[in-house]
């Protein structure tokens, strides 16, 4: 046990000088556990044990499980402490060393999750693991693997031999260097395939459970668009819909929980997590800026006055996470007893009963009730004989008594440190609310955490550090950080116009293609983790969408829009060969590479570059948010500028708008309307 003076608690261990709030809620653990680093494997090492590899983050339910089961039972602990060096992970805070681990006990048992417990050798090779174990069967695990270590010491280094290869082959892509080929047929094909997995119901996949992945809808949404495809906007709609009125969104204090445990979108695993709703927001805004539906712009408000009030620090960068537990229980926070309720509104229990569905609908288990909702409010409102007007009034005071009611209950845990690439995507979805909806106090949101990205995360070699708390920035950062800064940087500019934004992206594109880029194949996929870090077992690669897009998909965007905005064919045709590459997975499973498609939809779309120059550019700018326009990237400036397409457009005094194709511009127009019309 570390040496480590706290007379408060009975046991402390090497995690308790750690800043990630993971690590540290298992710091008094009696289980000696050591952050992943030097000393640890070392130690490994010199006294010949097996790695005892625990990964997890702050806000998963069955990680809190498994530590008050097995981590906090001092039995469990000695014979942990006895026979393995025990290392924590916080997953967020090292992604790579995840990707490696998870990567292995998928291939042991053919599935994966957190907690995710891996054995590995003193040199960080695994040989077995899993996800969650109960105590009894987590204790012989512990002792057969222990002793088949020290009696057959071979054997494991079979194990090892067998994992790491199907490890370092499970994701390499051999880049397509033909020519690259993108048709309207491919992504027809590829949406024709998804669609079999549609639930014309209750929207979504037609199974449980049910994540939001935005980045999947956001794709079907321009595709029904641009395409004229009315089945696949209306699955859109429909799930959008569904999921704003579900359980899995906070009826009361606004964002979305991790995801779904049915069908109905009624019952959430209730961690909320930024990634997820900083997508969302983004999806919403789409939808709305396309449809006009309120109840998007409803969800958008919402969820972004939840982003303020709960993970916002003084210095406007943003948490990661707020846990589904508390007080021991999923889910407490959130649920609600109807005596509770019934006393709270008194003689408005009734509409609001029914409006929520406090009935044999939003049960749940214990008593409990989650806010669903199911009919219009003007049905409602025309049921229980109130204007339209009065019944939005009477919602409003709903929600802020309940609000006010849940704030005195004992919060969730919060994970407050702050990642670089999360954060991006929360200065990306404040951009597009601002666009949209025109709010100065969006922008203000995304251009203060734009500031902190650059004063805490950004070295001065042009690196990137990946997280940050406590006013300390640590961990280099990883291809997922580069890609999500340059993308909200360049979202910045399109706001904007400023063109420090632009430059900001180009640099952290250049960075990235000097540490990151597999040299073995030029135009080719970036890896994971820099040339600067220290070696892992393996050197991951990541292409597929998940509920966050991939990076190297994030990354051909970035390429693709910055070759338009430097006229840099190199960028453009990187993005395109990266693109080529991935084409046969795109078609045969969009919804595992929605982000990689929409990139293909830029491709087989008309795509319009719209600059606008002169003293009113940044007003036309915003007009320009009212409409939807998918295949559009925005150039602008109040004065002349560099940038090629720019050049030779700014005329003193006047304002134009020009519509580009490939470069090529019709003739300027000084209204939105007369813009729009050059548009196909």
């Amino acid at each position: 046990m570390a040496t480590l003076k706290d007379t408060s608690h009975p046991f402390t261990n090497h995690l308790i000088h750690e800043t990630s709030p993971y690590l540290l809620q298992h710091s008094h653990n009696p289980v000696d556990w050591y952050p992943w680093g030097e000393e640890a494997l070392k130690k490994a090492k010199d006294e010949n044990k097996l790695l005892l590899i625990s990964i997890g983050y702050s806000s998963c339910h069955w990680c809190h499980v498994m530590e008050h089961e097995s981590f906090e039972d001092t039995a469990t602990a000695r014979l942990m402490n006895e026979n393995f060096i025990c290392i924590k992970v916080d997953r967020e805070e090292r992604p790579d060393i995840d990707q490696v681990y998870m990567n292995a006990v998928q291939l042991i048992s053919g599935s994966g999750g957190w907690p995710l417990n891996c054995f590995a050798l003193p040199d960080g090779r695994p040989i077995y693991g899993g996800t969650y174990f109960p105590t009894a069967s987590w204790k012989e695990i512990l002792t057969k693997l222990s002793a088949l270590y020290k009696n057959d010491p071979e054997k494991t280094t079979g194990y090892a031999s067998l994992l790491i290869n199907g490890i370092k082959e499970s994701d390499l892509v051999q880049l397509d260097t033909s020519k690259p080929d993108f048709t309207a047929d491919s992504l027809k094909r590829c949406v024709s395939e998804w669609s079999n997995s549609f639930d014309t119901n209750e929207g979504g996949p037609n199974h449980a459970p049910k994540f939001p992945l935005p980045n999947n809808y956001l794709f079907l949404l321009k595709y029904a668009y641009l395409q004229n495809d009315k089945k696949v906007m209306k699955q859109v709609n429909l799930t959008l819909h569904k999921m704003a009125l579900g359980g899995i969104y906070d009826q009361i204090g606004g964002g979305f929980a991790r995801y779904s445990t049915d069908t109905d979108w009624k019952v959430p695993h209730f961690e909320k997590m930024l990634y997820d709703n900083a997508q969302l927001v983004s999806l919403y805004c789409a939808a709305y800026q396309l449809t006009k539906d309120p109840l998007y712009k409803q969800v958008v408000y919402e969820t972004l006055e939840w982003i303020q009030r709960e993970m916002t620090s003084s210095e406007g960068c943003f948490y990661s996470a707020l846990d589904a537990d508390a007080e021991g229980e999923e889910g407490k926070y959130y649920v609600w007893k109807k005596e509770e309720l019934q006393n709270l509104l008194g003689d408005d229990f009734s509409p609001f009963a029914d409006y929520y569905n406090v009935n044999e609908i939003g049960y749940w288990e214990h008593g409990n009730y989650i806010l669903v909702r199911k009919d219009s409010d003007e049905g409602i409102a025309k049921r229980w004989n109130l204007s339209n007007h009065d019944f939005e009034s009477k919602i409003v005071a709903w929600k802020k008594k309940l609000l006010q009611q849940r704030e005195m209950r004992i919060k969730p845990g919060l994970d407050d440190k702050s990642l670089t690439s999360w954060n991006a995507m929360m200065i990306q979805a404040y951009t597009d609310a601002y666009v949209v909806f025109k709010e100065e106090n969006f922008l203000n949101a995304a251009l203060t955490n734009a500031q902190f990205i650059l004063t805490k995360q950004l070295k001065q070699d042009g690196s990137l550090f990946h997280s940050y708390k406590n006013n300390r920035s640590s961990v280099n950062g990883f291809l997922e950080d580069y890609s999500f800064s340059i993308a909200a940087f360049i979202a910045l500019y399109e706001a904007t116009f400023d063109e420090k934004w632009l430059q900001y992206s180009r640099n952290l594109a250049e960075y990235t293609m000097m540490h990151f880029s597999d040299t073995s194949q030029p135009n080719g996929m970036y890896y994971f983790t820099s040339d600067l870090d220290p070696a892992l077992i393996a050197r991951k690669t990541e292409t597929s969408d998940n509920v966050i897009p991939a990076s190297n998909s994030v990354m051909a965007h970035n390429l693709f829009l910055l070759g338009k905005f430097f006229d840099r064919e190199h960028y453009m045709e990187h993005s395109g060969q990266m693109l080529n590459t991935m084409k046969p997975f795109i078609i045969k499973y969009g919804s595992g590479y929605s982000n990689w498609a929409l990139l293909m939809l830029e491709y087989i779309s008309a795509s319009y570059e719209i600059a606008i120059t002169g003293p009113d550019a940044v007003r036309k700018r915003r007009e320009f948010g009212d409409y939807f326009i998918p295949n559009s990237i925005f150039f602008g400036c109040i004065k002349t500028s560099d940038l090629p397409l720019l050049r030779d457009k700014f005329i003193e005094g006047k304002t134009f708008i020009y519509i580009c194709e490939n470069k090529t511009c019709q003739l300027p127009v000084t209204e939105i309307h007369e813009a729009l019309k050059q548009i196909k």
